[in-house]
């Protein structure tokens, strides 16, 4: 478990937090860089990031988690594909660390009730 967390960790920071830009305290990943690629980008980025929500299925995340978590991928796909304003709206919105911050809690919570 811990190391499929790791792995969802490090997915969504390069997804959505790998770069800094320059003389900012803005902060953008592969999902915005890689969505500016018309037509495919948000589609193969929001590919990779369905990942994350399939392994909280596996995890035993419940049904409700796992619809929230598709909704900030929804939205972040579907507010990318708006030509320029929604890859700011990409860089801003940052769906995967949002799915990660939810399967974290999710985990911790199992976790304090447990077995």
């Amino acid at each position: 478990m811990q190391r499929t967390l790791r792995k969802a960790q490090r997915l969504a920071h390069l997804l959505d937090n790998a770069f800094r830009i320059p003389g900012t305290r803005w902060r953008i990943g592969w999902d915005s860089l890689i969505g500016l690629v018309p037509g495919v980008g948000d589609a193969v980025t929001g590919a990779m990031a369905l990942w994350i929500v399939f392994e909280a299925r596996r995890l035993g995340a419940p049904r409700v988690l796992q619809t929230r978590m598709l909704w900030n991928l929804l939205l972040d796909v579907a507010g990318g594909t708006v030509p320029l304003i929604g890859d700011i709206f990409d860089a801003g919105f940052k769906a995967n660390l949002k799915n990660v911050s939810l399967l974290e809690n999710f985990l911790r919570k199992r976790d304090l009730q447990g077995p």
